[in-house]
Formats: structure tokens, sequence, C-alpha cells
């Protein structure tokens, strides 16, 4: 099948295969979800992964299809169900990573690398530091120290394993490791001595592991696809299935990992011909994806913030939640460099490039002297204060400006103090110079999207968060809300220079979905209202709540109302991550079990106490109406914005999920029917009518803002045919005494209202008579 004959997707529906949900249930739920009036199923990664993933981004085998899931042969038979219904495949692909599993023979490649040394074919397919460690991959597996492993009779040997069960191998607990040719009969510490690899304590990972890795995650190991035998090797089953019909396009997983984006893409447009492939690049503030991408787009983090945003009251959030512009830009400068910091957990990340910045001076007189904690300085300062996600060297070529202005910010003297400045200069030198080494501009790229991603989403937004709504992927609490004038912007931006981008909503990586969003969105329009409420919850709370952390206890708070009604032991698992993200009273590596038991009380406490209970029933009763307001508006403005809307998993109902593993469940096919008049119904409803009426807008359809009587009304105007209109901010509506006799000037000719079947609409229209059993209204021309 040829690209042309394939349709890009007007609107996709994510799936989450696991064991549980593979490729035979997915066939089954087709039916269902071609009825919905998608275009395209939307597939977490499909490759062979750890046994047992219920994600899939840890793959193992590039050459195979999961057999979990199904194989090859159920990965076929639900394309053939699905194009029989009229539907295409989009799979998720992760070209950065690749699991360092338990076993590790469960990844082959990786298990020749580290039996037979750099001199193994498969050793380049790792970033892999051979200069680091004496020549060996330190491994950070061992529960103690490797003298007392070794006193303690930790390690043995075995025979008849490997990956094809025919080698010597030496085991620790569930590890197994390969050995060195030649090694298999000498005295254990010898034997030890003599590998490619060095087992080491886990706790040396931040400060000594000489591979690169998937943020901190050390068991997933980064891949050098940007050599082109690599791509070959690791694409040609996908290149394979596209070719053959089966998947129709990629989403690209992490391509700020990548050393040369760019480069990948144009790779992967020349192997498929120009398959539809989106890439999931988080946008910062005004940054805009690169124009030389050759890609449809994003996978639709930024259009989650302008929809979020046009829906908040960002004046709210200034006015009463904490003054968030200082605070939260402080946060995430402070979450930058505790990562990059000595003994950080990105320390041994920013001892690479201290290596790299080593190399490319070495025997240049004019480079010397600059000591090397002047240059870890420099080199640490700049990851934490860069702006975005990473800057986009390519080899040869000067930097985007944007990108040089970035580097050249922070003043030499702000790095490292004087005398030794120059160092800083000599840094930013190297990394703005498009003859300076490859590997160096690179790695400080690929660094400082860890740095971002830790440093600011996984830390930042767990310390600061006058509103968790605003704490997204992809979002930017220091500037709460987006205007209209700023949401109709985009959208026309989008429309002009991304058509054919996704949009999304809810994500298996947002921290609250979309209508856990909704309903917190509520509290932005009645701040103080919702500060009053909060000190009653801690006073009718055991103990008076968590006075020792009341940020901690908000955050719980919170996270309780956005999902509630909610259990105990969900809460108490959500909020146990939260405080570990933080890094302020306990973590992941380091737990505090006093502090966390505290936390775990309070969660359970919230839906058992029953004052308490009731309590937070009566006030999330309260926000009911204007969350259902803000959902309905926020569903409705996702499906006919500009770009193809991907349905998360059971969106198209009301969803208040959490951060992942909550998020990433199972799904029942086909659902239950939603009550009449729920708000289950109205949004299914809505979303079957809108995606139906998606489903005949040209890909390329205008976009023009309309305009409206009062600023609680948005409306837009696609392809002149179809007009959408949603109300926002509906609680500060609400006390205004609703839309009295404001009303909405059609556009030319004759409207019927798709949601409600209101037909001969035409000229002024009341609001309050447009949007009354409804918030919002979809309109099509006759």
């Amino acid at each position: 099948m040829t690209n042309a004959e394939r349709r890009a997707p007007t609107a996709s529906y994510r799936l989450q295969l696991q064991p549980g949900f593979g490729f035979a249930q997915a066939a089954d739920a087709v039916p269902y979800l071609a009825g919905l009036g998608v275009s395209h199923l939307h597939l977490s990664p499909v490759l062979q992964a750890v046994p047992g993933s219920r994600h899939g981004y840890d793959v193992v085998d590039h050459g195979r299809i999961s057999a979990e899931l199904g194989g090859e042969t159920g990965l076929r038979a639900l394309a053939e169900r699905a194009r029989a219904h009229g539907l295409g495949l989009i799979a998720d692909i992760v070209p950065n990573h690749m699991a360092a599993p338990t076993p590790l023979h469960l990844n082959r490649a990786l298990w020749q690398a580290l039996r037979e040394g750099p001199a193994s074919p498969s050793a380049a397919w790792f970033d892999i530091d051979w200069t680091a460690q004496g020549g060996r991959v330190l491994l950070p597996v061992l529960g103690d120290r490797l003298g007392a492993v070794l006193a303690d009779g930790g390690f043995s040997l075995a025979s008849n394993e490997g990956p094809d069960g025919e080698e010597r191998v030496l085991r620790y607990g569930p590890h197994v490791f390969p050995l060195r040719p030649g090694t298999e009969s000498l005295p254990l510490p010898e034997l030890l001595r003599r590998q490619w690899y060095r087992p080491a304590w886990w706790r040396l990972a931040d400060t000594e592991l000489n591979y690169r890795r998937f943020f901190t995650v050390n068991d997933l190991i980064a891949v050098r696809v940007e050599l082109p035998e690599v791509f070959d090797a690791t694409h040609a089953l996908l290149l394979r299935l596209h070719a053959d019909g089966v998947l129709d396009g990629f989403r690209v997983d992490h391509p700020d990992g990548l050393a040369d984006p760019r480069g990948y893409l144009r790779r992967l447009r020349e192997a498929t011909g120009g398959a539809h492939v989106v890439v999931e690049k988080i946008l910062t503030g005004p940054e805009t994806l690169p124009a030389d991408w050759p890609c449809a787009g994003t996978t639709g983090y930024d259009a989650l913030r302008q929809i979020d945003g046009v829906l908040t009251d960002g004046a709210g959030v200034v006015r009463a939640l904490r003054p968030p512009a200082a605070q939260a830009t402080a946060a995430a400068l402070r979450g930058r460099t505790e990562l990059t910091r000595p003994e950080g957990e990105l320390d041994t990340e920013v001892a690479r490039l201290v290596r790299e910045v080593e190399a490319a001076c070495a025997g240049d007189p004019a480079r010397s002297d600059h000591p090397a904690w002047a240059v870890r300085a420099a080199v640490a300062g700049l990851l934490a204060a860069f702006p975005r996600y990473r800057p986009y060297p390519v080899p040869g070529e000067p930097l985007p400006d944007a990108d040089v202005a970035a580097l050249r910010a922070e003043p030499d003297e702000a790095l490292v103090p004087a005398p030794f400045a120059a160092t800083a200069a000599l840094v930013k030198q190297l990394l703005l110079g498009p003859g300076s080494p490859t590997s160096l501009r690179a790695r400080f790229a690929q660094t400082a999207a860890a740095v971002a991603a830790k440093g600011v989403e996984d830390t930042a937004f767990y310390r600061h968060h006058p509103l968790l709504s605003l704490n997204e992927v992809g979002g930017d609490p220091a500037h709460p809300g987006v205007s209209p004038e700023e949401f109709h912007s985009y959208c026309a931006r989008i429309a002009r220079d991304w058509p054919a981008t996704m949009t999304a909503l809810s994500t298996h990586d947002t921290k609250r979905s979309a209508d856990a969003r909704a309903r917190l969105a509520v509290l932005a329009e009645l701040p103080e209202e919702w500060s009053g409420e909060r000190a009653a919850w801690s006073a009718l709370a055991p103990g008076g709540g968590l006075p020792q952390d009341r940020d901690a206890e908000d955050l719980v708070c919170q996270t309780a109302l956005a999902a509630w009604p909610i259990d105990g032991e969900r809460l108490g698992a959500v909020a146990l991550k939260s405080v570990r993200e933080a890094k302020l009273r306990t973590s992941w590596t380091d737990p505090d079990p006093d502090y966390e038991d505290a936390v775990r009380a309070l969660a359970l406490s919230l839906p058992a106490e029953p004052a308490l209970a009731a309590r937070i029933s009566a006030f999330a009763a309260r926000l009911a109406p204007h969350a259902r307001v803000n959902t309905l508006s926020a569903a409705l403005l996702h499906l006919t914005m500009p770009g193809a809307p991907d349905l998360y998993q059971g969106s198209e109902f009301p969803l208040y999920t959490l951060v992942d593993p909550d998020n990433r469940g199972i799904v029942t096919f086909p659902p239950p029917e939603a009550p009449a008049g729920s708000l289950a119904a109205e949004k299914a409803a809505l979303t079957r009518a809108a995606l139906r009426l998606r489903a005949g807008l040209d890909p390329k359809a205008g976009y023009s803002a309309w305009a409206t009587p009062s600023p609680h009304a948005l409306a837009f105007l696609r392809d002149e045919s179809l007009l959408t209109v949603v109300t926002r901010l509906p609680y500060v509506l609400a006390r205004a005494g609703g839309w009295r006799d404001a009303t909405l000037t059609l556009p030319e000719g004759v409207w019927t209202e798709a949601l409600t079947g209101r037909q001969g609409l035409t000229g002024a229209v009341p609001l309050a008579e447009l949007l009354d059993r409804l918030p919002v209204a979809l309109l099509s021309r006759l």
C-alpha cells in the first residue's frame, strides 16, 4: 500500500496494549471505535518488550512483535479487521532507548556487547563511554558494595543459560551476566575484573554510570539510532509492516533524546516514502516545532496547554492562589540545579560532558588551564538555565538563533566566578561552534532534555502547585491561563503550518486526565472560597492534616478533589509517588518511612473520615455544574480545533485518572451505556457528533476566530461551514447573572446545531437560548 492510498488521520484513539489487553482485545473493540467516528487506532509500542510490561517502552527485541500482545500474526489480524471497518493503525515507536532487562539475555544485542566488549558488532548500538570505568560498563545492580556481595557469596556460575541457553554465565540473584570468552575458569575475583562490565552497588549509578540512559532510569539504555546501521537494524520490522499496509504511520517517542531529531525524521521519511509521523516534542512557552522537521506535527501537549489555559481564570490564580510566576520559575530552576549538582541524579551525565570538553581541548595550548571543576560548573549552570527542553545542533550547521540566544543569556561570571569565568566562555564557544565535536554538542542537547523533564515536570511540578491542573506535561504554571486572543492565534498558526498535527487532552503520561483538570480549573474562579474550604478540611482531618508539610497536604487534597470520589488506597499510592518525586522530605532512593506513613495516613483519611468525606463530597457537588461546563467545552475545542484529535482510551466518557500507573488500566469495550441525562451521556454524544462532522471536514480547513458578545463565550469557524461555540469561566459567568440578553450573530446562511438537533438557526441568536441545554454548541451550515 502506498502512502498516497493511505489517508491522514482525522481522529485517532489511543489504546494501551498490555498483558490482558492485546491485539485480539483491540480487534474486538474495532466495531465500537469505528462507530465512535475515529479514523485510526493509536497503539502503544508493539515491539517485544520486557515480559509483563504494561507500557511497552522497554523494548528488548526490535525484530519481533510482542508475543504477549499476540505476535505479528495478531497485529496483522488487528490491522485486517480495522481496515474492514475503515480504520488505520498508528504505532508508537521508541528510537531513543532499549531495556537493560533482568535477565540481560532478553536483550540479545546488549548481551553481546557486554560479553564481547567494544569490538562487538552490537557495541555501537549503545551510547556507552568506553573511555570511562577502565573500559568497562558499570552495571548498578548490586544491593551492597562489591566486597560485601563477594563475602556473602552473592555471585555464582551457571551453565546452559544466555539467549540460546548454551552459555556459561555469572548469576547474582535474578540477574544473569555473560562471561567474556576465555574467563570462564578464572577465580571469581579475577573473573569479575576481566569482564567488559562492572557489577556495582546501585547507589553508584548517579555518579559513576558510563552509558546514557532514559532520564534517570538505569534499566533503559540509550540507543545510537543516528548511526545508519543501527537505524536499519532497529526499524526493519516496523518498515516492513508499514510497506505491507499493516501500519499507516508512527508516533515517535521522546525525539529530544536523539542526537539529531531532524536527521532521524528525514531518514524515517525516506525509508517510509513519507508516512504520517507525529513527534512527542514538548514545547515550552512560545517555542514552536522546528519548521524543517519532516513530520505532521507534535503529539498534542501544546494543544492541551492552549485548551486548558483558555478555560482557566489565570487572574484568579495570580490573585489568591499564591503569586505563581516568581515561585514557579524559582522552583523550576531549583529542580534543574539539584539534578546537575555534584552527586545529583544527573551527575554522571554532567561528568561525561566534562570529559567531552576536556577531549575537545586536549593538545590545544589555547584551550589549556581550565580546571575540571570550572568546566563542570559551566556545563551544569548552562544545563540548569536553559529555558527549553534542549537546543538542536546539527553537524556542520550553526545553531538556530533561539538556541544561540539561550546559551548566551547566562553571563559567564554567573556560571563560574572570576578569575575562572573564561572557562564558561570556552564551554559556550564549544557548544555554539558548528565545527566543535558533534558528540559534545549532541550530548549536551540530550542531557538538557533530561534536565528539563526531570527537574521541572518530575520535581518542581510536585513542589509548587497553587493549582495542580497547571502542572501538566508542557504546562507553564509561571504563566497561568491563556487569553482568547492567544488561543485564536495559536489555532490559526496550527491550521496554517501544521494542519495534520495531533492534538490531545489526556494521554498515558498526563499527570491528571482532562476531566480531573477541568474540575480543578474551577478553583481558579473561586480561589478565596477554596482557601477557606482547604482550611476546613485540615481541621477535620486526623491530627490536623499534615502540619509538618502543608504543601504536601495541599497536593494530596487537590489530588483527591480532582478524582473524587476516590479510594484511599488509590489516593495513597499517588500521594506517595508525588512526594517521592518532589524529593524534599523523602525520595525513591532514600525514603523516610515516618514521613511517608503520615502522608499515606492523610490520604487514607480523606475518604474514610465521615465528616471530612461528607465535606469534600459537598464541595465537589458545588463545583460539579461548573466542572461540567469545563469538561464539555474542553472536549468540543479538542475535537474541532485545527489538527487531528487523539482520544485517550475511555475519554469519550468522563475520565478522572491520575499519574501513571493509575491512568494505564485496561478499558472494557464496548463500554456500558451511560445513563440518560448524565454527564457521561452528554460527553459521549458530543464526541460522536463532533467526530462525525470532523470526518467530513477538509484536513486543511481554515480557521478564523468568530466574534462573541461576552468574554465567557469563545467561538471559531472552520472552513466557513462549521462553527464551534463554548462557554469559559462558568462560575464567574453564573455570578454575573448568566448570559442575560447577550446574542451571538451567526455567519450568513442557515445553521443546524448538531448536539441538540435544532434547525433553521440564522442571524442573531440569544446565547441563553443557544446554550440552554448544553454549555456548548456545534453548528453546521446547511
